[in-house]
C-alpha cells in the first residue's frame, strides 16, 4: 500500500512539473516597426532658364521661364521590419 501511495505521489507530481516549468519572468518586450525603403535621388537639367519676349494684349512683355529638372530615383535599400525595445503591455 505504501508503494502505491508513493507511486501515485510521483505520478501526480510529474503532471504538475510541466505547469511549474512554464512560469517565468518577462525580461524585455519588443515591437515590430516598419522602416520604409530608402532612395537616392539625383536631378538632371532638362531645359535651362530663359527669357522670352511675348505679345500680351497690346504690349510686349519679357517673360522669365525657370529651369526644368528631371528627378531620377534609385532604390538603395528595401523596406524591412525592425525590432525596437518597448514597454511591456501584458
Amino acid at each position: 500500500m505504501k508503494m502505491k501511495l508513493i507511486a501515485a505521489a510521483v505520478v501526480l507530481s510529474s503532471f504538475a512539473a510541466p505547469a511549474l516549468a512554464w512560469e517565468g519572468q518577462v525580461v524585455a518586450c519588443y515591437d515590430s516597426v516598419w522602416v520604409p525603403a530608402q532612395y537616392k535621388t539625383t536631378k538632371t537639367l532638362h531645359s535651362g532658364a530663359k527669357t522670352k519676349w511675348e505679345h500680351r494684349g497690346d504690349q510686349m512683355v519679357e517673360v522669365y521661364y525657370a529651369p526644368v529638372y528631371i528627378e531620377n530615383r534609385v532604390q538603395v535599400s528595401k523596406g524591412y521590419y525592425l525590432k525596437r525595445k518597448a514597454a511591456c503591455r501584458n
